[in-house]
């Protein structure tokens, strides 16, 4: 078996920065929040924010520094790595009331002291650097999960509170959909390590056969979804996957995440700036695998497979990734990614020849390939930087607080 060789190495300084401006991120995002916000936990797929806080300072501190200086915070903080022992059960973690909020932004202080005292000091070997590259993406990924969570948790107070005040949002013409071809043939896909940090899971780079067929340029709309539910997309089984259908039935879906009929017929939506009117020039989002299926079968198409989409995502760009001061999708474009996690038809397995990364780490991605879906591109929740075009997201079909939405594909692959 060939062990893959990372012949890439971040230069201290610039991992010393990425550090720094990662960190301060999270700080910024929470600085809107009260030590209440941050404790309580909605559902058991969702953590609450000082627990998002604790976890990423942890992460440095076992897998970088090696060295825990609290026991307690191995086992409080520790998300789901068995190799290293015993750790608070996933669905309490909001029972962690202690330490605080302020400790755990002292907590917070003191790792990152100390991490950068080891930068300075030239301690941190060849594979700590790597790992502390890791921890960085690691923690962008919990920025954008820490504002999913919350959002998630501010949904459920009756006053719909509002977390950033922001204009109201602007009905735009939507872009006629374009068809994008996929030429027949063997095509790469995922990340060479010369080119800059990835996950294991897009490696290694491999050759795959793609039929012929096309991906749309554009992402699916709030207005193209209401035509869905307008002609029954909720209640016509035929439809729907039978694990889908039997979500609508036990979930009472009959629109996507968030969104509330009010008493004049229209539609609303929750955001993190409060209940507001949907747009329908924006990407629909907040609907899960089983609902992005639904609506691709409805219309006469289907979702795209990972394969597909990085072919074609090549000559797009990012356009619609975190603005702190939004924290929310714009209008639609084409031939842009971001705005809305992309749901794919493939499921999340392994490329093949993968080598999951070495030690404690090596439990960070292969151990989830099992029943869930990969999603593609970005959201208007992950911060800038943190994207790339052979990037696997993945979460389980029935998903529906993931700011994700679809875009449709068409050809012979069912």
């Amino acid at each position: 078996m060939t062990v893959t060789v990372r012949p890439r190495q971040a230069d201290p300084q610039e991992l010393a920065d990425l550090y720094t401006t990662t960190r301060a991120l999270t700080d910024r995002l929470v600085s809107r929040l009260s030590p209440e916000d941050q404790v309580p936990q909605s559902m058991t797929s969702a953590s609450p924010v000082a627990w998002h806080r604790a976890h990423t300072t942890w992460f440095f501190e076992e897998m970088v520094l090696g060295r825990v200086e609290n026991p307690g915070h191995r086992f409080l903080f520790n998300s789901y790595y068995e190799a290293i022992g015993d750790r608070q059960p996933r669905p309490q973690r909001g029972m962690i009331t202690r330490p605080s909020v302020a400790e755990i932004a002292g907590y917070r202080a003191d790792v990152d002291k100390r991490v950068t005292a080891a930068l300075e000091g030239g301690d941190l070997d060849g594979r700590a650097l790597e790992l502390l590259e890791m921890g960085c993406h690691h923690e962008q990924q919990h920025q954008e999960l820490l504002l999913m969570d919350f959002k998630h948790l501010l949904s459920l107070n009756p006053t719909d509170p509002v977390y950033l005040e922001r204009p109201a949002d602007t009905l735009v013409d939507v872009p006629e959909c374009g068809w994008v071809p996929v030429a027949e043939g063997v095509a790469e896909l995922g990340a060479e390590d010369s080119w800059g940090f990835s996950y294991d899971n897009e490696r290694p780079r491999h050759r795959t056969y793609l039929p012929e067929g096309a991906i749309a340029d554009r992402q699916v709309t709030v207005g193209e979804w209401k035509e869905f539910m307008a002609d029954g997309g909720y209640r016509r089984p035929e439809l729907w996957l039978s694990d889908g259908w039997a979500s609508v039935k036990q979930n009472g879906w009959e629109a996507p995440g968030y969104w509330r009929r009010e008493e004049d017929s229209t539609w609303t939506t929750f955001t993190l700036s409060g209940r507001r009117p949907v747009v329908d020039s924006e990407p629909v989002v907040h609907i899960s695998f089983y609902e992005a299926h639904a609506f691709a079968t409805w219309a006469g198409h289907r979702l795209p497979t990972e394969a597909e989409w990085e072919s074609v995502a090549g000559d797009w760009d990012f356009g619609d990734e975190l603005d702190p001061q939004r924290c929310h999708p714009g209008n639609v474009r084409r031939n842009s990614i971001g705005g809305v996690w992309e749901w794919t038809q493939s499921a999340y397995l392994p490329y093949p020849g993968f080598q999951p990364e070495e030690g404690v780490a090596s439990e960070y991605n292969g151990k989830f390939m099992s029943d869930q879906y990969v999603l593609r591109g970005a959201s208007a929740l992950t911060p800038a930087g943190h994207s790339r075009k052979t990037y696997r997201n993945f979460f389980p079909a029935e998903s529906r607080w993931v700011c994700a939405g679809l875009r449709l594909a068409t050809g012979p692959i069912r």
